[in-house]
């Protein structure tokens, strides 16, 4: 997993993604960095939270070719606007991009907690270092220890069906480290998908994440996730 540029500079992406616009032209120097979706796999298009589309032309040296990812992937993308793809009435339709570098991001959903699998979910510490939500999307940026295995990062919450009056509906963060060593600080973000919360009828719904962290402290946070109502 490439952390580097990406790890550092997130809060400067989120700045970034929503400010593509049209301009005199742009510099061969400026580096943009957003979250996206592949919507495309062939072409490594991506559709940005922002929602602005990016169809990338060139890629980095250690990449031979297209990066492999499917469509609906989540990816992290450091590029440079080369131009614009504008429409017959004259608006911006896609920026063409350079690829100077990529992170896929993990996305999944929502568990139920259950007895079953309670112990492979885990309660080992985790750090919250940052979270937000874009379109249906919690996004985490966190910190752990580890060095060679594999840690599994999940949402949680108790089985049963919610109503608006449990809110906000209360989600839990876990964390396996399947017993790794913790002699190196880990920096990744992860994407949890928030459409199973929603209630008919509602707009938005409120719900609270709680975690343990290095210090068995719970470190509680709580969030609005706004959405159709007719959906």
């Amino acid at each position: 997993m490439k952390r580097g540029i990406f790890a550092v500079l997130v809060t400067v992406s989120l700045l970034f993604t929503g400010c593509l616009n049209d301009d005199d032209g742009y510099s061969m120097g400026d580096i943009w960095l957003g979250f996206g979706i592949v919507e495309d796999e062939q072409l490594f298009k991506v559709k940005l939270d922002g929602g602005q589309i990016l169809v990338p032309v060139a890629f980095p040296d250690y990449l031979s070719s297209v990066p492999v990812v499917k469509k609906g992937d989540r990816v992290f993308l450091n590029y440079t606007v080369l131009d614009e793809k504008m429409n017959d009435a004259g608006e911006i339709e896609a920026y063409y991009v350079k690829i100077n570098d990529y992170e896929k991001v993990l996305m999944k959903g929502i568990l139920d907690i259950t007895d079953a699998i309670e112990d492979s979910i885990g309660n080992d510490p985790i750090i919250v270092l940052d979270y937000w939500v874009s379109n249906n999307l919690l996004n985490l940026k966190l910190k752990y220890w580890g060095e060679q295995k594999k840690h599994f990062i999940n949402l949680v919450k108790e089985p049963g069906v919610l109503t608006a009056g449990d809110q906000p509906f209360e989600l839990e963060l876990r964390h396996n480290d399947n017993n790794d060593n913790k002699s190196i600080a880990f920096v990744s973000f992860v994407s949890f998908k928030l459409d199973t919360l929603k209630i008919n009828g509602l707009d938005s719904i409120r719900f609270k994440v709680s975690s343990k962290n290095y210090n068995n402290e719970t470190i509680t946070f709580e969030k609005v996730y706004k959405y159709s109502g007719n959906n």
